[in-house]
């Protein structure tokens, strides 16, 4: 069982930076993969970023390339995601996931295992 608990979330002006955390707890572990998916209103869940437990391998969604970044801290067990020059349309909430005993990164909603509650991050123009 493993717990997510995200932060960092909140009212931000467009070209602004934000960093999200995702802690980690429970039975976690040595081989992982964390991501960040968001979920907009109206709009379907969509993946935003995600890092292999070695740091050896990250993705990122196009729309985020150039601007986000992820990030871990496996001492404490959690997954950052450095937000630059966010737009409105970044507009959404924030879920941190969790998969365990990954073969390869996963990308995908139905991959990750546990979820956090979300951190809501709004942009304004």
């Amino acid at each position: 069982q493993v717990q997510l608990v995200e932060s960092g979330g909140g009212l931000v002006q467009a070209g602004g930076s934000l960093r999200l955390s995702c802690a980690a707890s429970g039975r976690t572990f040595s081989t992982y993969a964390m991501a960040w998916f968001r979920q907009a209103p109206g709009k379907e869940r969509e993946f935003v970023a995600a890092i292999w437990w070695s740091g050896s391998n990250t993705r990122y969604t196009d729309s985020v390339k150039g601007r986000f970044s992820i990030s871990k801290d496996n001492a404490k067990n959690t997954v950052y995601l450095q937000m630059n020059s966010l737009k409105p349309e970044d507009t959404a909430t924030y879920y941190c996931a969790f998969k365990r005993l990954p073969s390869t990164l996963p990308l995908y909603e139905y991959e990750y295992d546990y979820w956090g509650q979300g951190t809501q991050v709004t942009v304004s123009s």
